[in-house]
């Protein structure tokens, strides 16, 4: 699972993107996120229809696909396992035509800790921090829809972020990680050419992240401090 991360702005090494969003759409929802939860806005990088070039718009972390009648009884999942995403009725319209990117410095998990026999220690866990070693941004493979309001016409885009298993340096402390995809793989991800892309939806090298131990105030989204992914 993929369920916090750090955003500081929607670029990205090595891909040149346009804004998407109005001024008032930016004033409105955007802030820099160092401990960025779902339901908030969070810059992400879509293909623009019909057209070569690469915006970067607002959208809010929790999908709501097009044909949901209520999204108050939706889940709005911020993740979509890799695994199901060609098939799964939440994810396979997304996956297939509306593919995105989420520009990111760094994500947040939590390890559960055990206790001498192996058994987990109710309700405790060691919050992590897990970015690049040059701790340049990257890229995560997201998903991303729109859904109407038919009352009011208002429309709401929305993402989740595809997970895979763990690399073998996040299987020390969980069995599931976003999909990283490497600079040369941004477009092929991006444009609905064939082929499918579902061969990059595997973990990313370990050799190339680093990891280390935060502090549990990264545990409420209301610490939103730059000090958030200092080590402990």
């Amino acid at each position: 699972m993929c369920g916090r991360i750090m955003q500081r702005s929607p670029d990205l090494p090595g891909l040149q993107t346009e804004p998407g969003a109005t001024p008032e759409e930016v004033a409105r929802a955007w802030e820099a996120h160092f401990n960025g939860a779902p339901a908030q806005y969070f810059w992400v990088i879509r293909r623009q229809p019909r057209a070569a070039a690469y915006v970067h718009d607002l959208l809010q972390w929790g999908l709501i696909p097009n044909w949901v009648k209520d999204p108050s009884d939706w889940p709005k999942p911020i993740n979509a396992r890799c695994e199901g995403i060609q098939t799964k009725p939440s994810f396979r319209d997304a996956y297939k035509a509306r593919r995105c990117l989420v520009p990111i410095d760094l994500f947040f998990e939590w390890m559960k800790i055990l206790e001498p026999d192996g058994k987990p220690v109710k309700g405790a866990k060691q919050p992590y921090a897990i970015a690049m070693k040059d701790r340049r941004p990257f890229a995560v493979a997201g998903v991303w829809e729109s859904w109407v309001d038919r009352a009011s016409g208002e429309i709401t885009r929305s993402f989740a972020i595809v997970t895979c298993p763990a690399n073998a340096l996040m299987a020390t402390i969980h069995d599931r990680m976003p999909v990283i995809l490497a600079p040369e793989n941004l477009r092929r991800w991006l444009d609905n050419i064939e082929p499918d892309p579902f061969d990059l939806m595997v973990p990313f090298p370990p050799e190339l992240m680093e990891i280390w131990p935060i502090s549990s105030r990264v545990n409420s989204p209301a610490n939103n401090g730059e000090d958030i992914a200092a080590p402990v």
